[in-house]
């Protein structure tokens, strides 16, 4: 819940810690840990949190509204190609650094088939050009975490949508042996990660790719999600050209509008990368996939 504006602007002498897009799934874990370091200020479009002594929220669009206060350190946990309309409000509020989710999806779908991953691809790629070269300007620090696939609380768009096929249907569908490498990244770990980026003083700048505990083929993946929902696997496979009808019809279902036919071309595909950085730098250390009930959306 928004607060209302008596209650809301830090003064001028308060350090405040900004995270914009605070309400997404990564928003949700770092919230629990971060305002035990100092104040936050939660930034979203629609604010759902209840202030609480360290917490305030506050609506996205009203935040220029704010009068001048020290804001010196913000977390970014919305697409980062929307960075750049709050550059100016970043700058005057003293921001000093930045940590911003990107994705490694800049890297597996410039060549999708799907127009729309493609023009993602882009944006991500665009979006840390801009923002690299808006802090190196103006002498800011600047962290991008890159992570693989999240999931987590059932409000991803990955292994929640697995588990929301295999309810549905009773099966999954798979092409070949499926057996490209996936490295799924519990949201809890990447907002580990994202606390310790914002707040460690040896890492200035940088770009970090976080991945999963363990690197697991798509079909084990799939038989995991099978296995945490209670159900004997079935884990059917079919000619490349039924996996994607399949996913195509699925898409147009509630509650599975995520799904691409380009998921099928890349189930055979390693999408496979090292965090031995993050684990360097910020103490990464995520943990394997072993999802379990509070991970899927309820039934």
């Amino acid at each position: 819940m928004a607060s209302n504006r008596d209650d809301m602007p830090p003064d001028e002498k308060s350090e405040w810690t900004g995270v914009l897009g605070a309400s997404c799934l990564v928003g949700r874990f770092v919230l629990q840990c971060l305002p035990q370091r100092g104040r936050v200020l939660a930034v979203s479009r629609s604010p759902s949190y209840e202030n609480r002594p360290n917490l305030r929220s506050q609506s996205a669009h009203t935040l220029s509204e704010l009068p001048s206060c020290a804001v010196p350190n913000w977390l970014c946990l919305a697409p980062i190609w929307v960075l750049p309309d709050y550059f100016h409000e970043f700058e005057r509020l003293g921001v000093r650094r930045v940590v911003a989710l990107s994705s490694t999806s800049r890297f597996t779908k410039p060549d999708s088939s799907d127009v729309s991953e493609r023009e993602t691809a882009r944006r991500l790629i665009e979006g840390e050009r801009q923002l690299k070269q808006w802090a190196e300007g103006r002498g800011i620090e600047c962290v991008i975490l890159r992570p693989t696939l999240i999931y987590g609380l059932g409000l991803d768009h990955n292994v929640s949508e697995v588990a929301r096929f295999i309810r549905r249907f009773g099966f999954f569908p798979v092409i070949g042996p499926a057996s490209g490498l996936r490295q799924p990244l519990h949201a809890s770990d990447l907002a580990d990660a994202c606390v310790a980026a914002l707040t460690t003083t040896e890492v200035h700048s940088g770009a970090y790719n976080l991945s999963g505990g363990e690197a697991l083929t798509y079909r084990e993946m799939v038989a995991r999600v099978f296995a945490a929902l209670g159900r004997s696997a079935r884990i059917v496979r079919l000619p490349a050209g039924a996996v994607q009808w399949a996913l195509a019809f699925a898409s147009r279902l509630p509650g599975h509008r995520h799904w691409s036919p380009s998921i099928a071309e890349r189930m055979n595909r390693d999408q496979v990368f090292d965090h031995a950085e993050a684990a360097r730098d910020l103490g990464f250390a995520p943990r394997p996939f072993l999802p379990g009930p509070s991970d899927f959306p309820p039934e």
